[in-house]
């Protein structure tokens, strides 16, 4: 991951650098990977967490749909 720092202004730099790795999602993967999580654990929270995207799609497309 790469920021460019424009006329020397480091505070700007460093703001668009957390929005980058914000989106990329590195700050939760960091705490996910504090603590070890059991494979089953693992299992369950991508599984509740495909559901939710999933969820968030078909209110997206109903909202399109205009439902």
């Amino acid at each position: 991951m790469q920021v460019l720092v424009r006329d020397n202004n480091v505070d700007q730099a460093l703001r668009a650098l957390k929005k980058k790795m914000q989106r990329e999602g590195l700050f939760r993967e960091m705490k996910t990977r504090r603590s070890y999580e059991k494979p089953s654990e693992r299992r369950a929270r991508e599984r509740a967490e495909a559901v939710r995207r999933y969820r968030k799609l078909l209110r997206k497309r109903m909202e399109r749909e205009g439902y």
